[in-house]
């Protein structure tokens, strides 16, 4: 075994480095140290890399949000985490310091394993060195999770979920959320799974959401390859923080499709559906608004509607209409500040009914918010 070099960070090499959105949540003054040796990254590691070829990613987003070009030679500081893109790249962290990958703009750093034939290579990086505090203990977002809080009554949730990446959720999710906070309502959103990135972080705050979380926030850069009970305690307290927060509602989004590992057993798990309202299902064609209608019915879920990018031609609404006998939503309804308002009492009227929906947490998930 090698004994690890440990590099200091001066103030002039720092002005120079470029951070990740997935890294915002450590201070600057907490990336001092770099060490490198025979060390095994972890997810949510921190660590810092030289660009040595640009490949699918050109840019980085930086912790403010700002996409900066990125150089071959510059150093960032990335988080390491696994991925799961259909539309771009599979990954995962590799065992040592070796070259890998930074496989989203958000800024990831893994080995990529397979990619769609649209993508281009990954953008090619070499860890410098993991960050470390004066210890030598690796610096990890799992550090600098929020703290727990006590949210003894949830308000009502509303889940956004969808075929596949790409199928509007997001456009879904932040029109809906637009819709609430014009009709008056301080709206709490959320993205419980997913990879690091601040897109749709930012588009649910310019939506007017009254505060955004994600699951960056609760000590993770990606939940691909999260363990159920991990999943679980990163959506408990971000509903926790935004109850406490004093929202009217909740608007969540879950990543990719309803079939990806982490979202389906989000979606079986019992304790999901004691606390979820309603959902709204995006998708981009009639089959797969069926499909997947009546397969989140067969879970005991209420579904709003249909929504995503199929509702930007009046023949598939009305061919998804007839298919699923559900109403189709569009951007324009769900932005409706009336819309919002009769969709508010129906779910409140929804958790009266069930005594379960917005009721406190069983000590199991009070458990796993602390």
């Amino acid at each position: 075994m090698t004994s690890p070099l440990t590099i200091v960070l001066d103030q002039a090499r720092l002005r120079g480095i470029k951070r990740a959105f997935s890294t915002r949540r450590v201070p600057n003054e907490d990336i001092r140290l770099a060490t490198k040796g025979d060390m095994r990254p972890m997810p949510g590691d921190l660590v810092l890399a030289r660009v040595d070829r640009i490949g699918h990613h050109k840019r980085i987003e930086r912790t403010d949000g700002r996409m900066a070009d990125l150089y071959v030679g510059d150093e960032i500081v990335l988080a390491y985490g696994n991925r799961y893109a259909p539309d771009q790249f599979e990954a995962e962290i590799p065992d040592s310091l070796v070259p890998c990958h930074m496989v989203a703009a958000g800024g990831i750093a893994s080995m990529a394993l397979s990619s769609n034939d649209k993508a281009r290579r990954p953008t090619e990086i070499t860890p410098i060195g993991l960050i470390v505090d004066r210890s030598g203990k690796p610096v990890s977002l799992a550090s600098y999770a929020l703290p727990a809080v006590s949210a003894r009554e949830l308000p009502p949730i509303v889940i956004v979920a969808g075929t596949s990446m790409n199928a509007g959720k997001t456009t879904t999710a932040t029109s809906l959320i637009h819709g609430l906070v014009r009709a008056g309502f301080r709206v709490g959103a959320a993205k419980l799974t997913g990879t690091g990135a601040g897109g749709d972080f930012w588009s649910m705050t310019d939506a007017g959401a009254h505060k955004v979380l994600d699951f960056t926030d609760a000590g993770h850069a990606s939940t691909y390859l999260c363990t159920p009970r991990e999943i679980e305690a990163i959506t408990h307290k971000l509903f926790a923080q935004l109850a406490a927060d004093d929202c009217d509602v909740i608007v969540a989004e879950i990543a990719d499709g309803i079939f990806q590992r982490e979202t389906v057993s989000l979606l079986k798990a019992g304790f999901f559906r004691s606390l979820v309202q309603a959902i709204i299902f995006a998708t981009v064609d009639a089959a797969g608004a069926r499909d997947g209608a009546n397969w989140l019915a067969g879970l005991g879920y209420n579904l709003l509607g249909i929504s995503g990018m199929l509702t930007r031609s009046p023949l598939a609404r009305r061919e998804t209409e007839e298919a699923t006998g559900l109403k189709t939503l569009s951007v324009e309804d769900l932005a409706n500040p009336e819309f919002a308002r009769s969709l508010l009492a129906s779910l409140e009227d929804i958790a009266q009914v069930d005594d379960t929906a917005g009721s406190d947490f069983s000590p199991i998930q009070q458990q796993a918010v602390e």
